[in-house]
């Protein structure tokens, strides 16, 4: 009688072990880390050393230091009160006219136009940025030079009176006024209002157009109805992107206008780098910091950015 030997067990193989959790945890910080050092070393100090420069007293010759002065604030303000409103002023407006402007051209191309030329169009809205924003601005200049065709077909359709009398041009001249400001403005930094609100437009479904067209809704009912409330995180981030950076701007206010158009940004140039009054100029950023984070931070909790995320 013949024996068989029973087979031997499968060998186990052991599992690696499992992370622990600790180090779980800690990973999405690490992954942070880079992005926290570089906020830290380009902003956080900046800002430290800026708050800094704000509080202190003295002159180029004897040296400046930190004595807490705070009325370098209130001197600041009443100095150039009006360079924020004209620099909020300005930036509103063009806001507005970007708006104006973006909304149908980023509804034509997510809507309007088949996907082909879809990034054509989209290439020909941030064409502008592959040309210095100093050069753009100067390009302005020659535009609405007095004589010049724009200024002309302004002139022969009596537009410019209008504008006269609102007060935004002088006369015949288009450039060394409000209008030209806002005009460059408005150009600069139309692409980022453009690029928002066409990511937020091509998001929605077009079915909801037909299910409105079904529902026996008009165009402008389904445009007011489904399309604008359903983009408004667009509107939103678009907004924002312009106003923000058209606020601190002086780039349009120096090349496009004259003593009487200077934005505070102007201000703090002129302070920083012709007065070499380093605590007002440091004083006068923070201030504009602070009263943009206000503005922001009202306009938002107002608009709702839930869906913004």
């Amino acid at each position: 009688m013949t024996t068989t030997t029973p087979a031997a067990p499968p060998e186990v193989v052991p599992l690696p072990a499992a992370a622990p959790r600790s180090r779980r945890r800690l990973t999405p910080y690490w992954l942070l880390l880079p992005g926290i050092a570089w906020l830290v070393v380009f902003f956080a100090v900046p800002m430290v050393y800026q708050a800094s420069t704000s509080l202190q007293t003295g002159s180029l010759e004897d040296g400046f230091r930190v004595t807490w002065h705070i009325a370098t604030y209130w001197d600041a303000l009443a100095e150039y009160k009006w360079h924020f409103l004209r620099s909020f002023g300005y930036a509103a407006t063009a806001t507005v006219l970007c708006l104006a402007v973006g909304y149908p051209l980023a509804y034509t191309i997510a809507f309007k136009v088949s996907r082909r030329w879809r990034s054509v169009l989209l290439i020909l809205v941030i064409a502008p940025f592959f040309t210095s924003f100093l050069i753009r601005t100067l390009a302005w200049k020659t535009i609405l030079s007095d004589g010049g065709p724009v200024v002309g077909a302004l002139d022969a359709l009596h537009v410019l009176d209008v504008t006269a009398a609102l007060g935004l041009t002088e006369g015949d001249r288009v450039l060394a006024t409000p209008l030209a400001v806002v005009c460059g403005l408005t150009y600069n930094f139309l692409p980022f209002m453009i690029l928002p609100l066409y990511t937020s437009l091509e998001r929605i479904d077009p079915r909801l157009h037909e299910a409105a067209g079904d529902l026996y809704a008009r165009p402008f009912t389904t445009f007011r109805k489904v399309t604008f409330p359903i983009s408004l995180p667009g509107v939103v981030a678009g907004t924002l992107l312009t106003f923000i950076p058209a606020s601190g701007d002086y780039i349009n206010a120096q090349l496009l206008g004259s003593p009487s158009e200077q934005m505070v940004g102007n201000g703090i140039q002129k302070q920083f780098l012709n007065v070499l009054d380093y605590p007002t100029a440091a004083a006068l950023s923070f201030i504009l910091m602070a009263l943009i984070l206000g503005i922001v931070t009202v306009y938002m909790r107002k608009a709702g950015t839930e869906e913004l995320v």
